[in-house]
């Protein structure tokens, strides 16, 4: 099938910047992005490409370069459905918080709504594609919605897991290690990889079977937060026997069987995907009774989650065990620099540990929003609205956020921290000034000599 339109159901973090370079590379496709969300479509379509709904670096140029020529984004679904040879689902799909599989498996009903939408409104032969990241065999859940239409319409589902990583979103696009096509109609394969032909190596785009393509996507995100978590376990028996977790990851990473990438240790990885595939994952090998093949990926969670709390109560230890009254400021509360995404960030856990023992937080992050950072807290449920209100405000500028502070604890690696005039936030904190940094950016040293008491993870 020659694709000449495509359509694209939700305009977030992976809908938005993969169409936007799919139709930057195929100026001969008409490609339409929609979504419920008015008020994201709108931002989407605002002449100032700073307001972009998702900050990424380089997409703002390729949405210029694109909007209103081959790039649409519309609030339309149904007429988009209808006009398009190619269907991607890039909806939410979120770990469920009620019923069976609550607090592990993925929530579906987005992308069965989305299912039952293309199967009402179209007519004629459509290829649709998960682009979502999915449990195993979902497409079968999809093609069983779409063949029992009753109509005469035929529908090919393709699998092409994202392996966009948040900050190098669009590099990663334009030039993947991979891209991952699984699907059984050797016809609708190819349309898709036709597109992907316009910039990627034919050898980098590979070709299996649906259900290897959905395992593929849970697997990586899995095997990368394993890392983490090993190198942030290491940091903590560094802590304790005074070697430097710094110089042990260079020594492995060294070593080509291991590599060095993802031995960056700190308070803990966060993002829509790690969290939420490896509970996927759990979800499914319990579902099979794969029970210690279950427990073996859970603890890769359950380590995480002790490196936040753990830099949460050394914080507080250190401050003479309380933290009631005092500010604490916090730079950083996305959950990696270069993104305004705040999905799963350890500060939003941090923050709410410390909001327990009643510190008083004034956080600066260059890309996130007051909104936000509210938003995050409230949808915790641990205190009122009113009481994260009370206990916790953004600042505009990191001087603001850090003046009268009794700590300053570090929570997102932005580079523009390294860069702030110490000495000036030094003179402006209360005394004894500590420094908690969580992504180990800041040479000791230096902060030492100023005057800071600092702390780093596994040093």
């Amino acid at each position: 099938m020659k694709v000449t339109k495509i359509c694209c159901i939700g305009a977030g973090y992976v809908g938005g910047p993969t169409m936007a370079v799919i139709a930057k590379n195929n100026p001969n496709i008409k490609v339409t992005i929609v979504d419920i969300n008015q008020e994201r479509i709108n931002a989407w379509n605002d002449s100032d490409t700073s307001n972009l709904p998702i900050y990424e670096p380089g997409l703002a140029g390729i949405v210029e370069e694109t909007r209103g020529k081959n790039l649409f984004f519309s609030t339309e679904i149904d007429k988009a459905i209808d006009e398009s040879e190619m269907i991607f689902i890039s909806v939410n799909t979120p770990t469920k918080t009620y019923g069976k599989g609550k607090g592990m498996a993925a929530d579906l009903k987005y992308v069965e709504l989305c299912a039952r939408n293309i199967a009402k409104v179209a007519k004629t032969d459509k290829i649709v594609v998960e682009k979502s990241t999915l449990p195993v065999r979902t497409a079968q859940a999809i093609k069983s919605i779409l063949d029992n239409t009753g109509s005469d319409v035929n529908f090919s589902i393709l699998s092409n897991p994202e392996f966009l990583a948040e900050g190098t979103a669009i590099q990663d696009l334009l030039n993947p290690d991979r891209v991952l096509i699984g699907g059984e109609s050797e016809e609708a394969i190819e349309s898709l990889a036709s597109i992907y032909g316009s910039w990627v190596p034919e050898s980098q785009i590979l070709r299996t079977n649906v259900w290897s393509s959905e395992l593929s996507k849970l697997t990586a995100n899995a095997f990368l937060a394993q890392r983490i978590s090993s190198i942030n376990a290491i940091s903590e028996l560094c802590e304790k026997t005074e070697a430097n977790v710094d110089e042990v990851a260079k020594a492995i990473g060294m070593d080509s069987r291991i590599g060095s990438k993802f031995l960056k240790s700190s308070v803990g990885f966060g993002g829509s995907c790690f969290q939420k595939d490896i509970l996927n994952l759990v979800y499914i090998a319990r579902s099979y009774n794969l029970q210690a093949v279950a427990d073996y990926w859970e603890q890769v969670i359950t380590l995480n989650n002790h490196q936040k709390r753990r830099f949460a109560d050394n914080l507080i230890s250190t401050l003479y065990n309380t933290v009631s009254g005092k500010k604490i400021g916090f730079l950083g509360w996305a959950f990696k620099k270069d993104t305004n995404d705040t999905r799963e960030s350890a500060a939003i856990y941090v923050a709410d540990h410390l909001l327990n023992e009643q510190a008083h937080i004034a956080v600066y992050d260059p890309k996130v929003s007051s909104v936000k950072i509210q938003s995050d807290l409230n949808y915790l449920n641990t205190r009122s609205e009113d009481e994260n209100k009370r206990l916790i405000e953004a600042k505009d500028s990191p001087y603001e956020a850090l003046n009268d502070a009794h700590a300053v604890a570090i929570m997102t690696e932005w580079d523009e921290f390294k860069t702030y005039d110490w000495h000036k936030i030094y003179t402006k904190m209360k005394k004894p000034a500590f420094i908690f940094d969580g992504r180990n950016i800041l040479d000791q040293s230096k902060m030492e000599k100023i005057g800071f008491d600092y702390y780093s993870i596994g040093k």
